[in-house]
């Protein structure tokens, strides 16, 4: 049987805001879309932290439910959590088998986390995964270099570029955003 998979999750830090968005597109195998409404972004730790997957979708979710336990466990602290996350996640025999992307974000911190076994803090104030996420990356970059649009202006108009180049995007987002008090704003389009 073939997995789900394909996806654009992308984030943007800009003015004491961070914004991460994704589509809403899954694909089933090369060649047949089956859900365009996906929500592939989410809020965890009462809106401190944001969330985004990319790849197979009950991996995803699965690598969710156990970041979300490790976000619990250290108290919200997201580096502590991503990295132990990480290290349960490459040792467990079980979970080494599953294959998704996490792109994870609090005020502070941008992360990237792989199958691989990477917890990667990127340069910049940008950062994207999945099939589409090259296209939105640097949609975002030229848009943070040469735009004063906010962070959710961003994500929004990289996104759709990304929509328009990569066939596994779509135009159906979902935006969650974090704010410097750390006041929750989920806007969806």
């Amino acid at each position: 049987m073939t997995d789900m998979h394909a996806t654009t999750i992308l984030l943007v830090r800009r003015n004491g805001r961070v914004a991460m968005a994704g589509d809403g597109q899954v694909t089933f195998g090369q060649n047949m879309i089956i859900k365009q409404t996906a929500r592939k972004v989410r809020c965890f730790d009462d809106g401190v932290v944001l969330a985004g997957f990319a790849g197979a979708t009950a991996d995803a979710l699965t690598l969710f439910e156990l970041f979300e336990e490790k976000l619990k466990h250290f108290r919200g602290n997201l580096l502590r959590a991503a990295v132990e996350m990480m290290r349960e996640w490459r040792k467990d025999k079980y979970l080494r088998k599953l294959e998704a992307m996490l792109l994870l974000a609090d005020i502070e911190h941008l992360l990237v986390l792989s199958g691989n076994g990477d917890v990667i803090e990127p340069d910049g104030d940008v950062a994207a995964i999945g099939s589409g996420g090259a296209y939105a990356l640097a949609a975002a970059r030229a848009l943070l270099a040469h735009s004063g649009l906010e962070a959710e202006e961003i994500v929004r108009e990289a996104m759709h570029i990304a929509a328009d180049i990569c066939v596994y995007t779509n135009h159906h987002l979902t935006v969650e955003v974090l704010n410097m008090d750390v006041e929750k704003t989920g806007l969806n389009a």
